[in-house]
């Protein structure tokens, strides 16, 4: 009797996310309230998760964020935080904050340096 191991190995390549923050346009904060937009671009696998700090403190309200797409294995999502005028104003230390494949990533926006 011919007894015989077969052992497949699945590679999954793992790609950190690139994660860009744009600021709300200078038009956009003349109105009522402020967007940013965090991108998150090229990661595998996918699920990433997203979360937002303003000054420290994490932000939930105003929050949203869309679902994973996928392009030749690599995903993609966007997640966006809108404020009002007065708490746009406010604030100093935007942070969009990324969780991928248990190591985090993040960009953020200083109002003072721009």
């Amino acid at each position: 009797m011919n007894d015989e191991i077969v052992v497949i190995f699945t590679a999954f390549h793992t790609s950190a996310p690139s994660v860009s923050l744009l600021p709300p346009s200078s038009l956009q904060i003349s109105g009522d309230s402020a967007a940013l937009l965090c991108l998150l671009s090229s990661y595998s696998p996918q699920g990433a998760l997203v979360s937002w700090t303003l000054d420290g403190s994490e932000v939930t309200e105003g929050v949203v964020t869309s679902a994973e797409s996928e392009q030749d294995g690599r995903y993609s999502r966007s997640s966006v935080l809108t404020l009002s005028k007065a708490r746009w104003e406010e604030g100093e230390l935007y942070v969009c904050r990324v969780t991928h494949d248990g190591a985090p990533h993040e960009a953020s926006f200083h109002k003072s340096r721009c």
